[in-house]
């Protein structure tokens, strides 16, 4: 585990030293982002461009891609000591146990040295009776870093990946450059929760941020909490980003929202597919299906929070359909592992770098006695690095769908500034 080398308080500092450099916030210091949105205040880092998010009003999708997942500043620099404004959203539910900060990973020459957090910041107050929400407004928060060792370094601050992140202002005790563009491959990967990094230990330990860094690549994380529906705003935005290799984790929110039948998964997979190849036509691309996850093995969605869970202090959730109706179309994890694999399989005969991946591969039924899901629908901190290990064993070593890419690299930059 890294040391905290970190203080926080609940507002900017107060007492910025002669030394202090003030850094402008532009996109030459974003990694991981889409789209920065300029606000009075600072940058606003947002996983889906504006046109995308304009063709869905949905509040779960909304809070979901504004989280920075996988969105890090990267520099260069011979600062000891690194502060971070920001004004994050904390999420505050209803009858529910507090939720603990969200958390900023400090990487020096791409170790994790250091985790703080950021004390303040704007509320947001969920009702899971009826999902109503209450925004609170609050103050920035301050994220401080010091005792970076010594001499020009590589520096990475990881974003929260559960907490939306406005962006205010960079101080360090030495001038910084952006870090430059490496000759990695740019890795987009879009899935559920579960890519986004729910129960991580923080954002650079994601299992997709694992495996990006076992793997040798820039990471481009479009996993949205509750979101991956096969949108076909999302499939544009994947085929204009820039992107070496891609990866789809699909199937777990189709079911846990009972969004869909068979009749139209299939035919909603096959487009979203075909959107991603106008703009990537031969980039190795990986199909996922879900990861083990007993309640909805057999048994369809609606998903629900387990009310009798709240009181404990350990949130669970339930699949409320009824396997009987399986027989009519409704979707079990088990029937979309089939109907992916069969796409994949069927597809590959005149696309040669489509490939597929068993979920169950990365997380199985020989896993779920040591590592059980702790709210039976997410893994835990331990399980995610095991699954950005297995992942990176299957698809960037010898052998594997990635270890293929060849040509030139393409910068991970942001696309647009809103």
């Amino acid at each position: 585990m890294p040391s905290d080398t970190s203080n926080t308080s609940s507002g900017p500092s107060e007492h910025l030293a002669p030394q202090w450099i003030t850094t402008p916030l532009t996109d030459s210091l974003v990694r991981g982002a889409i789209e920065l949105e300029r606000t009075e205040r600072g940058l606003v880092p947002h996983r889906l461009p504006a046109r995308a998010r304009a063709q869905c009003s949905d509040g779960q999708l909304a809070m979901a891609e504004s989280q920075p997942s996988g969105v890090r500043l990267a520099f260069r620099t011979r600062a000891t000591a690194v502060e971070l404004d920001t004004v994050p959203t904390k999420r505050v539910y209803v009858g529910a146990p507090p939720r603990p900060g969200g958390a900023y990973d400090l990487l020096v020459d791409g170790r994790l040295t250091a985790q703080g957090s950021a004390d303040g910041g704007n509320t947001l107050v969920i009702d899971m009776t009826d999902w109503s929400t209450e925004h609170r407004p609050g103050p920035p928060a301050l994220v401080r870093f010091t005792g970076l060792p010594a001499g020009a370094k590589d520096v990475e601050i990881w974003l929260p990946y559960d907490e939306t992140t406005e962006l205010v202002a960079l101080r360090t005790d030495a001038r910084v450059e952006p870090l430059p563009h490496r000759d990695r491959p740019v890795w987009l990967h879009h899935g559920s929760s579960i890519s986004h990094g729910s129960h991580a230990a923080g954002p650079s330990t994601t299992w997709p941020a694992v495996a990006a860094s076992l793997g040798g690549a820039e990471l481009l994380n479009l996993g949205f909490g509750g979101s991956a529906l096969l949108d076909p705003f999302t499939a544009r935005a994947i085929r204009d980003a820039p992107a070496d290799l891609i990866s789809l984790k699909l199937g777990i929110n189709v079911v846990n929202l009972d969004l869909m039948r068979l009749r139209a998964f299939g035919p909603a997979v096959h487009g979203f597919l075909d959107t991603i190849r106008e703009g990537h036509p031969t980039a190795p691309l990986l199909v996922v299906s879900p990861i083990l996850c007993p309640v909805h093995e057999n048994t369809p969605g609606p998903g629900a929070v387990d009310p009798d869970s709240l009181a404990t202090g350990q949130l669970k959730f339930r699949a409320t359909g009824d396997p009987r109706e399986v027989a009519a179309g409704k979707l079990t994890l088990t029937v979309i592992r089939d109907e992916l694999a069969r796409i994949v399989r069927e597809r590959s005969a005149d696309d040669p770098n489509l490939y597929h991946l068993d979920g169950r591969e990365l997380y199985g039924p020989s896993d779920e006695p040591a590592l059980p899901l702790p709210d039976d629908l997410h893994p835990d901190a331990a399980t995610h690095r095991l699954m950005g290990e297995r992942f990176a064993q299957h698809a960037f070593t010898a052998g594997g769908p990635f270890a293929r890419s060849t040509g030139p690299r393409r910068a991970s930059t942001v696309t647009g500034t809103a």
